[in-house]
């Protein structure tokens, strides 16, 4: 088992955020729960919700629906030092819920801008989103720039790694490229963000119930064991979203 993560054995589904105290684990260290809203944003099929179904489920699936408005799961994970319940909240990409967003980033702890790393505008576009998180967080906020479809390949490449590093360090952010078609690097990434949350009995406990939590939002909480992050796996083939 690596990172200090323990295994767990229980699945449910949740009506509400507020069901993810039902599914404490016997097996987790004793310390206080902190909960940590991350909010993910991007363009329309840069991959925002593959990347969180590659690391829940470690599976991809190519025929998935785009996001309508906004979707949530929970996922608490035990680490060496402490356990903290990570709450994704998976934002819709389209034009048309933009006016939704804001109140979803209002209350967040992280938020992973996503692009495609084959598509420049996606990219370009990333500018708006983080300005959008600095208008509601300021600078409470982690926020990490994560390139997908790296399996796509160099010769399909618009932007390219040393582009995406160079934006996070002049804006301050974190930076990853990943590929949730082929596994690479997602696990690396949220293991990333969770060693960037702050302590466990600080920020992040109250602002995940408030103002971002809809009602009648559906919430699946679902406890899994984190394993090494796979090696390079671009090689693989086809879409990477």
């Amino acid at each position: 088992m690596s990172d200090g993560a323990a295994a767990s054995t229980s699945t449910q589904r949740s009506s509400s955020g507020s069901a993810a105290s039902a599914n404490a684990s016997s097996s987790g260290p004793a310390a206080p729960l902190a909960k940590y809203k991350l909010v993910f944003l991007g363009d329309q099929s840069v991959g925002k919700t593959s990347i969180i179904t590659r690391f829940m489920y470690d599976n991809f699936d190519r025929h998935y629906q785009a996001t309508i408005g906004i979707d949530f799961l929970s996922k608490t994970m035990y680490l060496e030092d402490r356990t903290v319940r990570l709450q994704l909240w998976d934002t819709a990409g389209q034009e048309r819920f933009r006016s939704l967003i804001p109140s979803y980033i209002r209350d967040s702890s992280v938020a992973v801008v996503v692009y495609d790393v084959t598509n420049r505008l996606s990219f370009g576009n990333t500018t708006k989103w983080i300005e959008d998180v600095r208008a509601e967080r300021g600078n409470d906020v982690v926020i990490c720039l994560v390139g997908n479809k790296t399996d796509l390949g160099n010769e399909k490449r618009q932007v390219s790694t040393e582009e995406g590093e160079e934006r996070a360090a002049k804006d301050g952010l974190l930076f990853m490229e990943c590929s949730a078609k082929a596994g690479y690097n997602v696990k690396a990434l949220f293991r990333k963000l969770a060693t960037s949350l702050p302590g466990s009995n600080n920020g992040g406990n109250d602002g995940v119930n408030g103002g971002g939590a809809a009602a009648g939002v559906g919430g699946k909480l679902i406890d899994i064991k984190l394993s090494q992050a796979p090696a390079n796996l671009d090689e693989a083939k086809g879409c990477g979203c």
